[in-house]
């Protein structure tokens, strides 16, 4: 069997565990409903990533380098090559009234948005409201049990794939020639030139074939259907 090198697109299937035997992260339809996941089991499959690119917890990502296409792993990532190790400088004391001023009553396990970072209330006592700035899994060993269902070659794919991890597009028509990937959506994305110009260089540098891109919109059906309505007349009487 082939064997996965950096830079390698790659489609495969994982469940993410933490040493409890509670599941984080699926792509399993099936996995995901037993441990509740999820309401939403329609977007549960395999996906594809592109290996040494930071599209999977750095731990996991450079355990994959080297390993066989179809074979199953179970591999072991340390906190640290996770989602990090606890911080304590992220475990902040916060006045309750900067929550009561934005109408938001604290209570331990609320997430909360302070000033752009998401926390977790961990205690309220006397004003005072203590969160947690951490990820919810840094100090976590993860475990995972991942396959590799083949390595992707083929261009046009590879660019669908990015697209997905970095945009959440999945109904991208993708057409490729002489360097230019012409990329054409179902809606305007209205995305800022400097944010387009920064997913264009990725794609570039990862699939070396695309020279530049150009994003459009699908075009849309613009026939319309009209009715009437009969209204059965009253005769006198």
């Amino acid at each position: 069997m082939a064997e996965v090198k950096k830079g390698d697109f790659v489609q495969v299937q994982y469940t993410g565990k933490l040493e409890d035997g509670t599941a984080f992260d699926t792509t399993s339809k099936k996995e995901a409903e037993k441990q509740g996941l999820s309401e939403d089991y329609s977007n549960y499959g395999p996906v594809t990533i592109c290996i040494g690119e930071g599209h999977v917890v750095p731990g996991l990502d450079k355990q994959l380098e080297g390993k066989k296409v179809e074979e199953v792993y179970n591999l072991e990532v340390p906190a640290e090559d996770g989602f990090g190790k606890k911080d304590a400088k992220q475990i902040q004391m916060i006045a309750t009234n900067k929550f009561t001023k934005e109408g938001i009553t604290p209570a331990p396990g609320l997430q909360v948005n302070i000033d752009g970072m998401m926390g977790i209330v961990k205690s309220v006592s006397g004003g005072r409201t203590l969160v947690d700035f951490n990820h919810p899994l840094s100090g976590q060993k993860l475990l995972y049990e991942i396959k590799i269902d083949r390595i992707i070659d083929d261009d046009t794919e590879k660019v669908k794939a990015l697209l997905k991890l970095k945009l959440g597009i999945e109904d991208a028509d993708v057409h490729i020639k002489d360097g230019k990937a012409t990329i054409s959506t179902s809606k305007d994305l209205g995305m800022p030139e400097e944010f387009t110009r920064s997913i264009s260089d990725e794609v570039s540098k990862l699939v070396p074939s695309v020279k530049e891109m150009e994003f459009a919109a699908k075009d849309k059906d613009s026939k319309t259907a009209e009715s009437a309505a009969k209204q059965p007349q009253e005769q006198d009487k």
